[in-house]
């Protein structure tokens, strides 16, 4: 990649956080209507640092990795019902963020420090897990698509499950009602799983007709998010 392109990559990598922060930030104190609210400062301070962690590491050592990283969302998706699912899972997640700024706001639940701080270890092993799953598979694009080169991975966490990317997103969401001090979103996390199964159900069915092995491989590797669960 020549000096300008790689230059711009940085720039709409770091644009591009920024931007997701400035949207849990602000469905977060807008919600809350109040900037004294430590779970949200000490879990947007980890979130953020966690990815930037992996941004830089990934653009110096796989900066195509992270380009197709950067195609993300409905608009990115080319099929009409993989658009509709993204648009709900982004909805979900903006959501949670509101419903634990409301929480905060209104004082509908309690949770201990300690839990607090025990969730925002979780939202690290999720970006943890999901840094793994980058560095195994540099066709984990942010769309469902099958690109040129492609193989099928079985090695790292995916001799686990077969989406280890999507176990570690749903470990980092799952812990952010806590980490936010928030029971009242955490049932939100419940839909947002079943948009999650349906993306990696249809998106199983065109890698089994598209990516020649993934067929063997599913036979091979029999759960899909969580050992000996699912």
């Amino acid at each position: 990649m020549s000096g300008g392109k790689a230059d711009r990559l940085w720039v709409k990598s770091f644009a591009g956080a920024a931007f997701l922060m400035l949207v849990i930030m602000g469905a977060l104190f807008g919600s809350a209507m109040t900037f004294r609210y430590w779970q949200a400062w000490v879990y947007c301070a980890v979130f953020l640092g966690a990815v930037l962690l992996v941004t830089v590491h990934f653009l110096r050592k796989n900066p195509e990795l992270v380009r197709r990283r950067l195609s993300v969302g409905p608009i990115s998706e080319r099929r009409r019902g993989q658009k509709i699912l993204q648009a709900l899972a982004s909805a979900l997640f903006v959501g949670i963020y509101v419903v634990s700024g409301l929480d905060r706001r209104f004082g509908w639940s309690r949770v201990p420090v300690e839990a607090a701080l025990f969730g925002d270890a979780l939202v690290v092993l999720g970006f943890a897990i999901v840094f793994l799953v980058f560095r195994e598979n540099s066709h984990a694009s942010a769309t469902i698509e099958v690109s040129a080169g492609q193989r099928v991975i079985s090695t790292g966490p995916y001799r686990h499950v077969r989406h280890p990317m999507y176990a570690g997103a749903l470990l980092l969401l799952a812990a952010t009602p806590l980490a936010l001090g928030s029971l009242f979103s955490l049932p939100l996390v419940l839909p947002f799983l079943c948009v999650l199964v349906f993306r990696l159900r249809d998106e199983e069915r065109m890698l089994s007709n598209e990516l020649p092995g993934y067929a063997e491989y599913c036979r091979e590797v029999r759960f899909r998010l969580i050992p000996r669960v699912y």
